[in-house]
C-alpha cells in the first residue's frame, strides 16, 4: 500500500544530506543510488531508522570549502527511502523517491561523518501536492529537442516508455535523467514553479544539443 503523501508539519527541519554532483531528485521523481562509501552507509543505516528521510543536495564549486566539506548549494531536495536492499559486499542499493525542495538555513556537526544541515522547507510546501501541474511545454517541441540532445550524444532512450508519461512525469523524468552539468541541474531544481522548469528543460536540451567535447557519450539509454 502506497505511503500517504506527509504534510509540511510532519516532515523535520533537521536532517543528514548526502552531496553529490550531478545527482538530481526533484519532488514525486525517483532516484537509485548506489551507497558504498562508510559515512553514507552510515546516513542509510540511521535514516532508516528515523522515517526513511535524508536530503540530496550538490556541492557548489564556486564557493570555498568548509570546515564540513565542500560548499553547498543553498537548494536541495529531502527524499525518503522507499526501496533497499544490501549487497553481498556490503553495498546498499536504495531508491529515494523526491519529496519537497529545501533551502539550507545553516549546517549541524557532522555525525558519524556524516553532514547534517536544518532546513527551510516552508517556501517549498506547493511541492507536497499530489501530482504535478502541467508545465505548460507543448509535448513535440520537448520531444523534438530531446531527440537532437540525444543524437549527437550518441544516448538512446525508451522512447515507448517515455510517449506514454503525462507532461508532468516527463518533464521531471528527463530532468532527472539526462546528463546534464552540474549547474545546469541545479538551474532545473531551483526553477520557482512548472512553467519556468519546462521551459529551463526544453533551453537545456537545445543549447547542449551539439556534439560533446572529446568524442561521443557513453550509450545508456533513458527511460522512467
Amino acid at each position: 500500500m502506497p505511503v500517504p503523501a506527509p504534510s509540511l508539519t510532519d516532515l523535520p527541519a533537521e536532517f543528514p544530506v548526502f552531496p553529490l554532483a550531478g545527482a538530481l531528485l526533484l519532488p514525486r521523481t525517483r532516484l537509485p543510488l548506489n551507497i558504498f562509501e562508510p559515512r553514507y552507509l552510515a546516513l542509510v543505516e540511521d535514516a532508516l531508522g528515523r522515517g526513511r528521510l535524508f536530503g540530496m543536495i550538490q556541492p557548489n564549486p564556486s564557493r570555498p570549502d568548509g570546515p564540513t566539506g565542500p560548499a553547498l548549494f543553498a537548494i536541495g531536495c529531502l527524499g525518503r527511502v522507499i526501496a533497499f536492499s544490501e549487497t553481498e559486499d556490503n553495498r546498499y542499493l536504495i531508491t529515494l523517491a523526491g519529496l519537497i525542495r529545501f533551502r539550507v538555513q545553516a549546517e549541524l556537526p557532522l555525525k558519524r561523518g556524516y553532514r547534517c544541515i536544518r532546513a527551510d522547507l516552508v517556501p517549498f510546501g506547493a511541492d507536497l501536492a499530489p501530482t504535478r501541474p502541467a508545465s505548460g511545454i507543448a509535448r513535440e517541441p520537448l520531444l523534438a529537442a530531446l531527440r537532437a540532445y540525444l543524437t549527437v550524444r550518441g544516448l538512446g532512450a525508451d522512447w515507448k516508455t517515455l510517449d506514454s508519461l503525462p507532461e508532468d512525469r516527463l518533464v521531471g523524468t528527463l530532468s532527472t535523467l539526462c546528463p546534464f552539468a552540474p549547474t545546469e541541474k541545479q538551474a532545473l531544481l531551483e526553477a520557482p514553479d512548472e512553467a519556468a522548469h519546462g521551459e529551463t528543460l526544453l533551453a537545456l536540451l537545445k543549447l547542449n544539443a551539439h556534439a560533446p567535447a572529446g568524442g561521443s557519450a557513453e550509450k545508456a539509454p533513458l527511460a522512467s
